[in-house]
């Protein structure tokens, strides 16, 4: 049943709820701490360490986590202080999680320190916007490994459930933006519109820029031939295909009733009437 079907009203108590209720009853209990990583093949490590991608991973996850813990702790509603406060753990345990991948398999990550803000709000928009660009291609990303084996099985088993907790994440993002905007007084309204375009902008600039540091690094010339053998002859039709059909899979298990992000779905369908 759609948000139009239930008459629930976008912004609404009722939504709040409805949104707050969703993310705590899908929580999903993970101990990243002890988890068994599985003894890999050379070549399996080797396919790990040619992806390009480990150190803006784990300097990604571990800022993400620390804003959206700022945030949780500093929100005054009570309901959605216990969400994002969850999100915030969520997030920490993502990055212990890639920490310790690796390090069990020896790729070579600086150390990390997040800076503090001084605006949790601006930095929760922000990150939150950064999830929904990253989720989308890891969803696609991340099918395309496990279908062609270039991530082994045990390591499909420990990361499917973190993707899945993506997917909670933006959903959880996008229907906290049109909340916030809805209960925001008039002037208000128009000062954080502009908000939320600054942060989409600074996040879309952030993934182009590193894209092309990938593009120029040596480390991608060695994945794209690794990935290349393992995922096969992949055009960027194919690719936007699985993502689309990914994103649309693992938001699909949550209630029709919540907003879904549709800035990148809409991007891709775009790109793919052109192509």
């Amino acid at each position: 049943m759609s948000a139009k079907e239930d008459g629930l009203k976008i912004g609404s108590a009722r939504h709040k709820q409805l949104l707050c209720r969703f993310f705590t009853d899908s929580f999903v209990k993970i101990d990243a701490g002890n988890t068994p990583w599985p003894e890999l093949s050379s070549e399996s490590v080797a396919r790990l360490k040619s992806l390009p991608v480990w150190e803006e991973a784990v300097k990604t996850e571990a800022t993400t986590a620390h804003l959206v813990q700022t945030f949780g702790r500093e929100i005054r509603d009570a309901d959605l202080s216990e969400a994002i406060t969850m999100n915030g753990f969520e997030e920490g345990r993502h990055a212990l999680l890639l920490e310790n991948l690796t390090r069990r398999y020896g790729i070579d990550v600086p150390h990390f320190e997040p800076e503090a803000t001084d605006d949790a709000e601006w930095g929760f928009l922000k990150v939150g916007y950064g999830e929904c660009f990253d989720s989308f291609f890891g969803f696609g990303l991340f099918a395309l490994a496990r279908d062609s084996g270039f991530f082994p099985p045990d390591l499909v088993k420990i990361f499917d459930p973190i993707m899945q907790e993506e997917a909670r994440h933006i959903i959880f993002h996008a229907n906290w933006v049109a909340y916030t905007r809805a209960q925001k007084p008039s002037l208000e309204k128009i000062d954080f519109a502009f908000r939320e375009g600054m942060a989409l902008y600074v996040q879309t600039m952030s993934r182009a820029k590193t894209a092309l540091r990938f593009k120029n690094d040596n480390a991608q010339d060695n994945f794209t031939m690794a990935a290349h053998s393992s995922f096969g002859d992949i055009s960027a039709r194919r690719f936007l295909e699985v993502c689309l059909a990914e994103n649309a899979r693992r938001l699909a298990a949550y209630d029709p009733r919540l907003l879904r992000p549709d800035f990148m779905p809409k991007l891709a369908r775009a790109a793919l009437a052109v192509m």
